[in-house]
């Protein structure tokens, strides 16, 4: 497996971004061709608005569950590593952070991260610095 970096950590699910979507975009185009190039106007256009709606919910049912499991779980992980190496309860600050600056902490190694997010909070770092600020990325290779 290739080692994740702030430039490659950004993951696609090849079944769902290469084949799904782009077969539920062509069916969308050639409802819109039909509607606009056959009688039946209508029908085709309720076509077309039937395959936007179900382009819409499948993208935002799979990232709604997905996302929300992992942000949990991602939460859970900061609070056991932040009181493994600290000795102290992530909770006290937890909720200075936003989501932003909290997910970004994630890759942060063991050994950098109490400080790094002492600079986060001190700085107010958004979560694509503290991205850039970790020396050695910590890989999360099991996300959604």
């Amino acid at each position: 497996m290739k080692t994740q970096s702030y430039k490659n950590h950004i993951r696609f699910y090849p079944p769902h971004h290469f084949v799904y979507y782009p077969v539920v975009m062509a069916f969308i185009s050639i409802s819109i061709y039909f509607a606009f190039t056959t009688e039946d106007t209508l029908l085709w256009s309720f076509i077309s608005a039937i395959f936007v709606v179900l382009f819409c919910l499948a993208f935002m049912l799979r990232q709604h569950y997905a996302l929300t499991l992992q942000n949990r779980l991602v939460r859970l992980e900061l609070r056991y590593r932040y009181l493994a190496t600290t000795g102290q309860r992530f909770e006290e600050i937890e909720d200075k952070f936003d989501d932003s600056q909290l997910f970004a902490l994630r890759f942060a190694p063991d050994e950098e991260l109490a400080a790094l997010a002492d600079i986060a909070l001190k700085d107010n770092l958004t979560g694509d610095t503290i991205k850039k600020a970790i020396v050695n990325w910590k890989g999360d290779y099991e996300r959604v």
